[in-house]
């Protein structure tokens, strides 16, 4: 019977993180209904385990030795082994249920090594390593395909007078203005995020991100845009605020390379947002 309960376990799971929109924290919620599928298939797979394990009992109760010596001569696996086979799948049940969900912050960026793909020699095979500042979807277009879909992007966020990135814009608008840095020049943008510096930061400069998740919490990146401040801000690494300022270019020692940045106009500080991640958006 216990297949029986780790398979509940499982469906409750699911369950648990669909109820709760914890599972936001996991996947890019564009795959959502593949876990809440999950949910159905638990379910119909626990109804077929405890009918099994109903009939092995029943079988097992009715079950005659006909002579004094009756013997079973099935060789299962050693108590340990079993014990150990069990215990790696209700580990992730437990861990899911007992422990807090931890949100991804400035320590993944820092242990993971900052950069800008393309502006330094880190190797940018995408399955190597997370994403940094730039979101760069050419991986999964053909070249044309991907200068179209750029061109199209650009179309719609110039001719806007200024730029309010939200949960919906967020990726697709850092990644067009990486992507034509001179277009942007002068436009105002606003734009909430976590603060970032290191040791490669001006003291009135921090860099603004927030995570992005392509396909799963295994693929994300952290994205935004370098921050310059009229003097120095009293700010800590992961601090959330909302900046609002004019988007120019600089030429950025560190990397080797001319980026975008927002020339701050005015900030405030502000509470983490519920779903501090941003999603690859669907007609991505």
């Amino acid at each position: 019977m216990l297949r029986t309960y780790i398979l509940l376990g499982f469906a409750f799971v699911f369950f648990h993180l669909h109820a709760t929109g914890d599972i936001s924290k996991y996947i890019n919620m564009r795959y959502s209904y593949l876990s809440f599928s999950a949910i159905f298939l638990f379910v119909f797979l626990t109804v077929i385990q405890f009918i099994i394990a109903n009939r092995k009992e029943k079988h097992t109760h009715h079950h005659h030795c006909h002579d004094d010596c009756c013997h079973h001569h099935e060789e299962g696996q050693p108590k340990w082994k079993k014990a150990l086979n069990y215990a790696i799948f209700i580990f992730p049940i437990v861990s899911a249920l007992a422990f807090p969900i931890a949100t991804l912050d400035s320590d993944i960026v820092k242990a993971k090594g900052f950069h800008i793909p393309g502006f330094d020699t880190q190797s940018e095979d995408p399955t190597v390593q997370r994403q940094f500042l730039r979101p760069d979807t050419s991986i999964y277009y053909d070249r044309s395909g991907y200068e179209d879909l750029m061109r199209k992007d650009l179309a719609q966020f110039s001719k806007k007078s200024s730029l309010i990135l939200n949960d919906q814009n967020y990726l697709k608008a850092i990644e067009t203005i990486y992507q034509f840095p001179g277009e942007f020049s002068d436009k105002e943008i606003e734009l909430d995020g976590f603060v970032y510096h290191d040791e490669t930061t001006n003291k009135d400069q921090v860099f603004i991100l927030r995570f992005g998740i392509i396909h799963c919490v295994a693929d994300s990146g952290v994205y935004g845009l370098l921050a310059e401040f009229a003097k120095p801000p009293a700010l800590k690494n992961d601090e959330w605020i909302h900046i609002k300022g004019e988007l120019s270019t600089m030429y950025y020692q560190p990397y080797n390379a001319v980026i975008p940045y927002v020339k701050v106009a005015s900030w405030h500080t502000m509470k983490q947002p519920e779903e501090p991640y941003v999603f690859r958006g669907y007609d991505r």
